[in-house]
C-alpha cells in the first residue's frame, strides 16, 4: 500500500482546515457534546447493572404476589362455597325431611343467591336420587355409584371433598362442566339413621375465570393441581396436555413449595408454588426466564434511547450555543465579504461579546479609512481629468479660432458677408456655451446647441462638403450632460470620415430616452473602420485593419485620446455600466452611442443675460 507524500498530506491537512469541520461552531459543538455522552455514558453503565438486578428482583416478587392473590381469592371463592354447602345441610338435613314444597322454595332460593350452582341434588348409599334442584330426571345410563365424588365422599364420611373438573352426565339435557362438592352424612328420619351423599355441583366457569386473569408476563400463566393425586385441576393450555403436546413438572410442584428454578423442555423457568387451604389443591405461577433477559434488554434499549435523547438535546444546545458565539464573527465575515465586492456603505454593529466588539470597533474603523482614501482618490482623479479636459480645450480652440478665423477672412475677401456673420455668430454662441459659467454639467438643448454652432462652422468651412441634422425629444432637451461630449465626436467624424471622402458627407445627431437612460447618437457615412479596430479605440490599441482615411495624422489628431477621455469622464462620473460605444464597418461609416442616466437638468440662467 502507497504511503501518502509529505505534498498530499499537506494538500489534506488544508483543506480539513478550510472545511466547516474545523469551523469554531463545529469544534464547539462536538467538544460540548463529546463530554456530556462520556459523562452520561459513564452514568449509563454504573446504573445497568442496578438496574438490571432490580429489575430481575422486581420480576420475582412480581410473580410471587400474585400467585399470592391467586391463592388468596381461589380460598375465599371455597371459603364461601363451603358456607353456602353448610347452609343446604342445615336446611335440607337437619330435620331429615327433603320432601315438601317448602324445602323446595328454600333450595331455590340458596340456589338463586349464587349464579355459579348448577345443581343441588340428595343420594342415598344405592346410588337412589332422592331429591334434585333443579327438578331434572336422571339419565337411564347414569352411573351414580360409579362416579369420583360419589367413590370419594364414602370413603371419608363428614368430610366436605372437591373433585376434579369434570362433565356433569348424570340428568337429561345437558352436559355442563362442572367441580363436584360432596359429603357422606348421617340423618336421623322417623327415628331411623339413614346414610346420604348430598351432592352441589360448581359451574367450572367461575374458577376459570379467577385463574385465567392471572398475568406473568407475555408467556407466563397458573395452573392448579391436587395435592393428593398430583392430578391437574385447571391449566389454561388444557386440551394441549391431554393431546400430550404440553407437559408440566408436576412432581416438583408436589414436593416444593415457595419459588424455585427450573429447565423444561429447554426453557428455564421461574416457578411460584402456593397451596390452597381447606380444598387441597396448589396454583403453581409459571414465568419465562426469558422474559427477564427481554427486560434487561428493554433497560438497555431505554438507556439508550435516553443517551440518544440526551444527545440529541445536547447537540442542539451545543448547536445553539456555537451559533450564539459564530453569530457576531459571521455577520463579520460577511461584511468583509461586502466590503470585497467594493461595497464600502457598510457598517458593523458594535455587539457581542467584548472581543467582537473590538473587533467591530477595529472593522469600522479600517472601513472609514478605506472611504476616506477612495474619496480623497476620486478628488484626485477628478482633478486629473478636469486638468486634462482644460489642456484638451487650449489646444483645440486655438487651433479651431485660427482655422475659423482664417475662413472668415477669406470669406471676406470673396465678399460673402453673409456666410462671414454666419460664422462669427456661430463662433460666438459656441465659446458661449463652451464657458457655460465655469459648468461641467449643462442641459442637452446646450449641448446640442453647441455641436449645431460647431456643424455650422465646419460645413461652412469645408465649402459644404457634408450635410447634417440634429433631432431630439422634448425629455432628452429637458435632461442634463457632461459638457463638451459631441464636439470631439463630431471633429472625429469630419476630420477622419468626411475629409477625404468623394462623396458628400451626411452627419445625424439624436438624442432620445429610453429605459431612463439618455442616449446620444453621432453616425456618420464617412470611410469607417473594421469592427476590431473600432473595439479598440477605448483601449487606446489601433489595429491595422482600420481604414488608411480614419488612421491618425503626423499631428495626433484623432489618436483615440479625446475618445477615451470622454468615456472616462462619464464612466467617473456615472459609473462604469455607462460610456461610449462604437460600430463600424469599412466603408459604410461609423456610429458612436453615448449612454448617461436621464438626469433632469437644472434650471439656467441664460449668459446673454449676464451683466
Amino acid at each position: 500500500m502507497k504511503r501518502p507524500t509529505l505534498k498530499e498530506a499537506a494538500r489534506f491537512k488544508e483543506r480539513v482546515r478550510h472545511s466547516r469541520v474545523s469551523s469554531i461552531q463545529s469544534i464547539v459543538t462536538w467538544s460540548f457534546s463529546v463530554m456530556i455522552v462520556i459523562a452520561i455514558g459513564t452514568v449509563a453503565f454504573l446504573l445497568h447493572d442496578k438496574f438490571s438486578a432490580s429489575a430481575e428482583r422486581s420480576a420475582f416478587t412480581s410473580s410471587s404476589q400474585i400467585v399470592d392473590q391467586v391463592s388468596y381469592n381461589l380460598e375465599d371463592y371455597v371459603r364461601g362455597l363451603s358456607s353456602f354447602y353448610r347452609a343446604i345441610e342445615q336446611n335440607l338435613l337437619d330435620k331429615g325431611r327433603w320432601d315438601g314444597s317448602e324445602v323446595d322454595t328454600q333450595l331455590d332460593t340458596l340456589m338463586g343467591s349464587r349464579d355459579d350452582i348448577v345443581s343441588i341434588a340428595l343420594f342415598a348409599e344405592d346410588g337412589t336420587l332422592l331429591k334434585n334442584r333443579p327438578a331434572a330426571e336422571l339419565r337411564p345410563s347414569a352411573n351414580v355409584t360409579g362416579q369420583g365424588w360419589f367413590q370419594a365422599a364414602l370413603r371419608v364420611p363428614d368430610h366436605l371433598g372437591f373433585s376434579l373438573p369434570h362433565i356433569q352426565n348424570l340428568y337429561k339435557g345437558g352436559y355442563p362442566w362442572v367441580v363436584s362438592m360432596s359429603k357422606r352424612v348421617t340423618v336421623q328420619q322417623d327415628g331411623q339413621a339413614q346414610e346420604v351423599i348430598l351432592l352441589v355441583d360448581i359451574n367450572f366457569k367461575q374458577i376459570d375465570e379467577l385463574c385465567s386473569r392471572i398475568s406473568l408476563g407475555r408467556q407466563g400463566y397458573a395452573y392448579i393441581i391436587d395435592e393428593g393425586a398430583g392430578n391437574i385441576v385447571y391449566h389454561p393450555q388444557q386440551q394441549l396436555i391431554y393431546m400430550g403436546l404440553k407437559r408440566e413438572n408436576v412432581e416438583g410442584a408436589l414436593v416444593s413449595s415457595g419459588d424455585y428454578v427450573e429447565e423444561l423442555d429447554g426453557e428455564r423457568r421461574l416457578v411460584t408454588v402456593k397451596s390452597v387451604a381447606n380444598i387441597g389443591w396448589k396454583i403453581v405461577g409459571v414465568s419465562y426466564l426469558d422474559e427477564l433477559l427481554t427486560t434487561r434488554e428493554e433497560v438497555n434499549r431505554y438507556l439508550v434511547r435516553v443517551v440518544a435523547a440526551s444527545l440529541v438535546l445536547v447537540l442542539l444546545f451545543g448547536m445553539l450555543l456555537a451559533r450564539s458565539i459564530i453569530r457576531p464573527l459571521k455577520r463579520v465575515e460577511k461584511m468583509m465579504r461586502s466590503v470585497e465586492r467594493g461595497q464600502f456603505d457598510v457598517e458593523l454593529p458594535v455587539e457581542g461579546p467584548l472581543e467582537v466588539e473590538r473587533l467591530s470597533r477595529r472593522f469600522n474603523l479600517m472601513v472609514h479609512k478605506i472611504r476616506q482614501l477612495m474619496g480623497q482618490i476620486v478628488l484626485e482623479q477628478e482633478s486629473k481629468r478636469r486638468h486634462e479636459l482644460e489642456a484638451l480645450q487650449a489646444q483645440i480652440n486655438p487651433h479651431f479660432l485660427y482655422n475659423t478665423l482664417n475662413s472668415v477672412v477669406r470669406m471676406a475677401a470673396m465678399s460673402r458677408g453673409e456666410e462671414v456673420v454666419t460664422m462669427i455668430t456661430s463662433l460666438s454662441k459656441l465659446f458661449r456655451i463652451s464657458l457655460s459659467q465655469g459648468r461641467t454639467l449643462i442641459s442637452v438643448k446646450d449641448e446640442l446647441e453647441h455641436a449645431h454652432h460647431y456643424l455650422t462652422i465646419q460645413q461652412l468651412r469645408f465649402g459644404r462638403k457634408f450635410t447634417f441634422a440634429i433631432r431630439a425629444t422634448e425629455e432628452a432637451e429637458r435632461c442634463r450632460t457632461l459638457k463638451l461630449v459631441l464636439q470631439p465626436l463630431l471633429e472625429n467624424a469630419i476630420e477622419h470620415g468626411l475629409e477625404y471622402s468623394a462623396d458628400e458627407g451626411r452627419i445625424e445627431v439624436q438624442a432620445f430616452v429610453e429605459d431612463g437612460v439618455l442616449t446620444l447618437l453621432v453616425e456618420d457615412n464617412g470611410a469607417g473602420m473594421a469592427p476590431e479596430a473600432a473595439a479598440l479605440l477605448l483601449s487606446g490599441e489601433r489595429g491595422s485593419a482600420e481604414a488608411p482615411e480614419r488612421r491618425p495624422s503626423r499631428t495626433g489628431k484623432g489618436s483615440g485620446v479625446a475618445l477615451r477621455n470622454i468615456h472616462d469622464r462619464i464612466r467617473l462620473n456615472y459609473g462604469a455600466a455607462y460610456g461610449l460605444e462604437f460600430r463600424s464597418e469599412l466603408e459604410e461609416g461609423m456610429t458612436v452611442t453615448v449612454r448617461i442616466p436621464a438626469e433632469a437638468a437644472e434650471e439656467e440662467i441664460d449668459d446673454e443675460k449676464q451683466p
